[in-house]
């Protein structure tokens, strides 16, 4: 009977000590945590796969996509997925390193920011992979996976040129990278396919994250006639969208699905389907095919699309979904520029 006693008395502990372990949830900016959103560390009878953000994961945006996205992937390979979020460009290396040094298998920096950085650390863990997401990054164990962002803005600025009243229309970035200013200036090739004289003014706010610097950029353009406003600052460009709402003035979304924010205003939203460049990424790793190189995927490998809202006119929606079409047919091919235009 005492016997009986001691062993319930243990498994009573057991259950205690795994209710606990449970419950841990993360905190902070920069908290590193795994996917289900505990400070637990992954199973080691896994892969285990890091994702490093510059932003935060619940952004609305660029890298909320991405959060979700590999989270979606590794539930589907059944790999284990931690993360870090709100990473500076002067933390990406030693977050790197700590993952790679804490057994990591995989670990994805979502942006052309975590190239260089994931070059340098990738050279003293030649058993680990890098993924790296908009980035010209290649090593025999680094993979980069760029998205034709390209492509959706070029339709955006077909959209905002048929949208506009005053012939000025508005585009807001974060800082001048290359997977940024391809998207500033396919929106301005886009606009001018339509109008070859409508003025686009572009503004970058050096920020991913602070919304009042996009807000005062925002602002300052509409003060000037901009009556359409594009971002793609990732949570920083909310603050565009927050000043177009209160300007009565349309917007265009990025990243995300970012109607509910601007519901009667959003023209469209650019969505990066960054599930599909993942589970791309991390299938090669499952079959054994993985190779460090730049890999592209546009509109037609589903990567990114472009959400049209219904505050559309017929006629502008189906402009916008022929040249769809036509960039997924390969009849419209839109030009890669990196060029910062003045």
């Amino acid at each position: 009977m005492k016997k009986l006693v001691a062993l319930f008395s243990c498994l009573a502990l057991v259950l205690f000590l795994l209710a606990g372990c449970g419950s841990a949830a993360t905190s902070g900016t920069g908290a590193s945590a795994s996917a289900d959103g505990n400070k637990t560390a992954p199973s080691s009878a896994k892969l285990k796969v890091a994702l490093c953000l510059s932003g935060a994961v619940n952004d609305q945006g660029w890298n909320q996509s991405a959060y979700e996205g590999a989270k979606k992937a590794c539930q589907k390979y059944g790999y284990t997925l931690s993360y870090t979020e709100n990473l500076g460009t002067a933390d990406i290396k030693a977050a790197f390193n700590d993952y790679a040094s804490s057994g990591y298998n995989v670990i994805i920096g979502h942006g052309f920011e975590f190239g260089d950085p994931a070059l340098e650390v990738a050279k003293n863990y030649p058993n680990v992979k890098f993924i790296c997401t908009e980035s010209n990054a290649k090593a025999d164990n680094v993979a980069s996976y760029v998205m034709a962002c390209e492509q959706t803005a070029y339709v955006e600025g077909i959209i905002a040129a048929g949208m506009t009243k005053s012939n000025k229309i508005g585009a807001i970035g974060p800082i001048q990278g290359d997977s940024l200013v391809k998207i500033i200036n396919g929106y301005e090739d886009g606009a001018k396919s339509v109008n070859p004289n409508i003025k686009v003014e572009t503004s970058w706010t050096n920020s991913y994250t602070d919304t009042q610097l996009a807000q005062e950029a925002a602002n300052s353009m509409i003060q000037d006639g901009v009556d359409v406003l594009k971002h793609c600052a990732n949570a920083c460009g909310n603050g565009a969208i927050t000043a177009a709402v209160k300007a009565n003035i349309w917007c265009q979304g990025d990243s995300y699905d970012q109607s509910p924010l601007a519901p009667k205003n959003i023209l469209d939203s650019a969505l990066y389907n960054v599930d599909v460049v993942i589970d791309t990424a991390l299938k090669t790793v499952v079959n054994g095919t993985f190779k460090g190189d730049v890999y592209n995927l546009g509109m037609k490998d589903g990567a990114v699309e472009v959400l049209l809202s219904n505050n559309l006119p017929d006629n502008v929606k189906s402009t916008a979904q022929k040249a769809i079409d036509n960039i997924k047919s390969g009849t419209l091919v839109v030009q890669r520029d990196y060029t910062v235009r003045k």
